[in-house]
């Protein structure tokens, strides 16, 4: 008899052990190029080892929305700096040696490891010929300049080791700075729209911009040596993987890393390319075949980067976050605005609640779902995205019925028809059309607010986008701008369609 349990459970017990076996090496990196490119040398260098698929998933945004993924399993690791894991994620006082920040990651299951081998420290900037006039070359110098305009990441303004920090070391005299994203912050310097900015010391446009970086002279900044953070089980659970990543341990000094970034922020060459020369060179890895991930090659035409090789699984992925969150909305939303409509006692607070979620800024949302949900990608993107659609639908739903005449309830009641009767066959379809356009509106809303969903690594559209704010690459930018509006149109175009076939004739407003 135990015996033939055993067998029966012999093909369960093998499937599990394959699924495991299977399970991708998720690697995932933060929302700027150089993390980019890290991710990149990651997961080539797992790849090479060919213990499992090695996935990237990339921009997936602050420190806070990637450590989430971290901790709830959806990524295994990620590229971070020892000034970040002791400030920010520990909130320590300074930053200790590798063996003691590992001793209080453990509580949270995680590591700290294999040293890149440069450090890539925050910094302040200015323009070159300010720094000359006004005779600026200290942090400290700064304090006698209250003309001057900030234009800090928000990431920096928020962060433990950011600008809180800095302006009580230097008693600096600036309110709140304006917040403006890394990507397009050199840009916004040297056209003269702010006068100071945070970089990283090993950002490529330093150079490119002849700008100065203010010496720390009362030492507030932290080293920030780039290292891998990792689950802790990765080396037991992925052996071959890890001691592929081992080998990366002090292989990138602070020039090689600024060459890279300028491989990506001015030559525009592709991450996946950029990484994959890197380990060929070092000899980590014989030789790669990663094909870039964000389609055609810059030097390409403009429409060949619009409808580059990566352009159908945008397509797909950006349609699948779309309709499929679009048909929880109408799955959810129809039924509620009926119960709005049919029970006054609750109109209020259906409406009300759908409306408050309409406020909730949509990458606060993402970002509150990652630890809920215990993942990245399809799942919070989808919940997000169906939370978005309910009210157009909801308030179409509720107010089309509502303006269903009583006469016309009464009738159809008087000739002896139940009241489920009366609404599936008369006010149903008198309220239609009026329910048809709620769900086109979400549907069109949808289509732009999906892009968001690239910042925890659901893919679409607005993968493009997102690289293209990293890099300050127009062209990128458009080419996952202009396909979002293209669909959007065609979606609009096809309920037009769908309008004819689902409303009678007789029913449509002229």
């Amino acid at each position: 008899m135990r015996r033939t349990i055993l067998l029966a459970a012999l093909p369960c017990v093998l499937l599990v052990t394959a699924a495991i076996a299977a399970a991708p090496l998720n690697v995932g990196s933060k929302r700027f190029t150089e993390s980019y490119i890290l991710g990149e040398i990651i997961r080539q260098a797992a790849q090479s080892a060919g213990e499992t698929a090695v996935v990237h998933q990339q921009g997936l945004g602050n420190t806070a929305i990637v450590l989430n993924a971290l901790i709830s399993g959806a990524i295994d690791a990620y590229p971070e700096y020892t000034g970040t894991v002791a400030k920010e994620i520990l909130k320590l006082p300074d930053v200790p040696p590798l063996s003691e920040l590992n001793a209080r990651l453990a509580s949270m299951g995680l590591a700290a490891g294999v040293p890149l081998g440069f450090n890539n420290s925050y910094a302040i900037a200015i323009r070159g010929e300010d720094a000359r006039s006004k005779g600026i070359t200290k942090l400290s110098d700064l304090e006698a300049h209250p003309e001057l305009r900030l234009g800090l990441s928000q990431e920096f303004i928020g962060r433990a080791d950011g600008w809180p920090g800095l302006k009580r070391t230097y008693d600096l005299p600036f309110g709140t700075p304006l917040g403006i994203d890394h990507g397009i912050a050199y840009e916004a310097l040297e056209g003269h729209q702010v006068d100071a900015i945070d970089v990283y010391s090993t950002d490529a446009k330093i150079a490119k911009y002849r700008l100065t970086v203010l010496e720390d002279d009362r030492h507030y900044f932290p080293r920030y040596d780039a290292v891998l953070l990792y689950r802790a089980d990765l080396p037991r659970r992925l052996p071959k993987a890890w001691a592929a990543l081992e080998k990366l341990a002090g292989t990138i000094d602070e020039e090689t890393m600024r060459r890279m970034n300028a491989e990506a922020e001015i030559d525009h060459r592709a991450f996946a390319t950029i990484a994959a020369g890197f380990l060929a060179r070092r000899g980590i890895v014989a030789k790669t075949t990663a094909a870039s991930p964000v389609g055609a090659a810059p030097s390409a035409g403009f429409w060949s980067r619009v409808f580059g090789p990566d352009f159908g699984r945008l397509t797909v992925e950006h349609l699948g976050l779309v309709f499929v969150s679009l048909a929880v909305s109408v799955a959810l939303g129809i039924p509620l605005g009926i119960l709005a409509a049919k029970r006054p006692a609750v109109e209020g607070p259906i409406l009300g609640a759908t409306g408050v979620i309409q406020t909730v800024p949509s990458l606060a949302l993402l970002a509150a779902l990652i630890p809920l949900t215990g993942r990245i990608g399809a799942v919070p993107a989808f919940i997000a995205l169906a939370l978005y659609a309910l009210l157009p639908i909801v308030r179409n739903t509720h107010a089309a019925l509502a303006q269903v005449s009583l006469g016309v309830r009464q009738a159809a009641l008087s000739l002896g028809m139940k009241a489920s009767t009366v609404l599936a066959k008369i006010e149903l379809p008198l309220a239609a059309q009026t329910i048809l356009a709620g769900i086109k509106t979400s549907a069109v809303i949808n289509v732009g607010t999906a892009t968001i969903a690239a910042f925890i690594g659901a893919g679409g559209y607005g993968e493009r986008i997102v690289t293209g704010l990293a890099l300050n690459d127009h062209a990128m930018l458009l080419a996952g701008a202009i396909p979002a509006a293209g669909l959007a149109l065609v979606i609009e175009g096809g309920f037009r369609v769908a309008e004819r076939w689902v409303i009678p004739a007789g029913l449509r407003q002229r």
